[in-house]
């Protein structure tokens, strides 16, 4: 019975499917190749259709250019990239990083220094607030889970033209972008306002924000063999799939369905599952902010260590009588790295010393603590930088090219998936197979003080400072230039009685950008420059643990590595240096 169940729910999917590929124009996705059978029309009847345009369609003298310029709905807009003087002069900061950290001496272990914003004077009155009281995080909860019924509902409602839509035009032009850069800013916060994650508690537990006792769902122990996040890093590359190859960006009602699919799953692991095991284990967005929030300047951390030290009752893991426990099973006090905790707010509420508050840092400071991760979190560290690189490579004119040439060699036509998929693969694993290579030549003459698997896992920090500062470079584009007009689809977002934008109105759009040009251009090289920094940095605190020390022996072992970031922040930098098509 239950597969006759899933045969119905997968024939179902694939008759909704296709009529759902029709909606919107000007849509990134899968390619196209006519088999030579059917691009090639008779002579005769090309000859008379020729005859016919040239004497009834045909627009001439001042007709002519709108005419080209409105043809169809797939005459994409292109963003200018990065300009070489900018690169040039990223470049040269980066190559005196390299040197430096060569004629350095060896990272020293010095300790992390952090500053309580509770007492800071600007920001102090506001993270006080949002520190004694529930209610402004559930005032937040509820304009997020306002703003996604809405997209939802515009997505099954509105508007096929994406450009139109809430539903496309916001989650992607301005959501995820935004989810990204806020990292930099305010760490894991999206997750505290996570609508599917709001809205699976209030549907399970039937509380706002109380604690209820006992838990409604069964309440199991994720297996071991879950405890891990495969999960994640396979739904990373699903939707990264989904929103690449499958076009979703441009398709309101599958991005509608993809949120479905998501607080459908949050709710099912809320019901079968101890505490949050969506959100540690199986969430990519939430796991993608986990991890690009290790260096993050924000953390939530103890105001007084030797407080928590001496604590008994752990209120910050266990919960009280109000608040819910830990999601992530954390004890405030002893994890010292981003990756897990929700900035949920539950320990600051529950802490009797109230000894919990959000805290300022430096970048590196987990750098300079970091362990060797499991072997799941570098595998994800690692994909993070080759499918981040992915995206931008999708996005210039010449990736289309690339896929219909590979199609032709290979003989596949209709909907290029084949020869897409193949180009995923090869250019998310490119960069893992060069940081393999790197870490092989690090570890040659070793003497065993490591294993090459210690580090390979050991050094996949330094892959996260390099495919973040990609995706804020990346993304800036989109949010800047792609999301000018968030106004005009708030004010009608479900895109009633509207035609798609000519090619005009695109450019015009594009052009309508946030900030001066220049400012973007200074701050996307400033970016990658950054991301090299700190990946020199974790690769120089990594050395003095897992590299044998002896001076210039333990920095020559370095220079590997250091191709490797060069590397891979030069060809990103070569990607920002292409023009870039908008989503739609």
């Amino acid at each position: 019975m239950p597969k006759r169940i899933l045969l119905a729910c997968v024939l179902c999917l694939a008759a909704w499917w296709g009529p759902a590929f029709g909606h919107g124009t000007n849509e990134h996705g899968v390619p196209t190749l006519a088999a030579p059978a059917e691009s090639a029309a008779p002579p005769a009847a090309a000859a008379a259709d020729g005859a016919a345009s040239a004497t009834t369609d045909t627009p001439t003298g001042a007709d002519a250019a709108p005419a080209a310029a409105d043809a169809g709905g797939d005459n994409l807009m292109i963003h200018p990239g990065l300009p070489q003087e900018w690169i040039a002069a990223a470049a040269a900061v980066m190559g005196l990083i390299a040197l430096w950290s060569l004629l350095a001496r060896p990272a020293g272990d010095q300790p992390a220094r952090s500053w309580n914003l509770a007492r800071a004077p600007l920001v102090g009155r506001l993270v006080r607030f949002l520190n004694n009281s529930p209610y402004p995080l559930l005032a937040a909860r509820l304009a997020s889970v306002s703003v996604f019924l809405v997209v939802i509902a515009a997505g099954f409602f509105g508007t096929v033209h994406p450009e139109h839509n809430i539903a496309t035009a916001f989650v992607w032009n301005i959501w995820w972008p935004l989810v990204i850069v806020a990292v930099f800013f305010i760490g894991s916060a999206w997750c505290a306002v996570c609508p599917w994650d709001t809205l699976a508690n209030w549907i399970v537990r039937r509380s706002w924000w109380r604690r209820v006792n006992p838990h409604p769902g069964l309440n199991l122990k994720v297996p071991r063999a879950l405890q891990n996040v495969w999960i994640a890093l396979l739904m990373f590359m699903g939707l990264s799939w989904l929103e690449l190859g499958a076009g979703v960006t441009g398709k309101p009602v599958l991005t509608a369905a993809l949120g479905i699919v998501m607080l459908v799953l949050s709710v099912v692991f809320l019901l079968v599952f101890e505490r949050k095991a969506f959100c540690r284990y199986a969430c990519p967005v939430g796991r993608t902010v986990g991890f690009y929030s290790r260096i993050s300047p924000i953390a939530v951390r103890p105001i007084s260590q030797s407080t928590c030290d001496g604590c008994k009752t752990m209120e910050c893991y266990h919960g009280s009588d109000r608040i819910e426990p830990c999601p992530s099973r954390l004890v405030v006090g002893r994890f010292s790295e981003n990756t897990f905790c929700l900035s949920c707010g539950n320990c600051v509420l529950s802490c009797p010393e109230k000894n919990v508050s959000w805290r300022l840092r430096t970048l590196d400071t987990e750098a300079k603590k970091a362990g060797t991760p499991g072997w799941d979190s570098a595998w994800f560290m690692l994909a993070l930088l080759g499918i981040t690189s992915f995206h931008g490579i999708t996005m210039i004119p010449q990736w289309s090219e690339w896929v219909v040439q590979m199609a032709q060699a290979i003989g596949e036509t209709g909907h290029l998936f084949l020869s897409f998929a193949t180009g995923m693969v090869a250019s998310s694993a490119l960069p893992v197979l060069f940081y393999g290579a790197a870490i092989a030549l690090a570890n040659l003459g070793g003497q065993g003080v490591a294993s090459y698997r210690k580090l390979f896992g050991g050094f996949a920090f330094t892959a996260l400072p390099l495919a973040f500062a990609y995706h804020l470079a990346h993304n800036m584009d989109h949010l800047l230039r792609e999301g000018g007009d968030v106004l005009r689809v708030i004010a009608n977002p479900f895109g009633i009685g509207l035609k798609p934008l000519t090619s005009v109105e695109r450019h015009d759009l594009m052009m309508a950008v946030v900030m001066p040009e220049n400012v973007t251009f200074a701050i996307q090289s400033g970016l990658m420059v950054l991301g090299f920094w700190l990946a020199v940095q974790i690769a120089r605190h990594q050395a003095r643990r897992l590299l044998p020390a002896g001076g210039i022996a333990s920095r020559v072992k370095l220079v590997p590595l250091l191709l490797f970031f060069g590397v891979v922040t030069a060809a990103n930098l070569w990607l920002m240096a292409q023009d870039m098509e908008m989503r739609f």
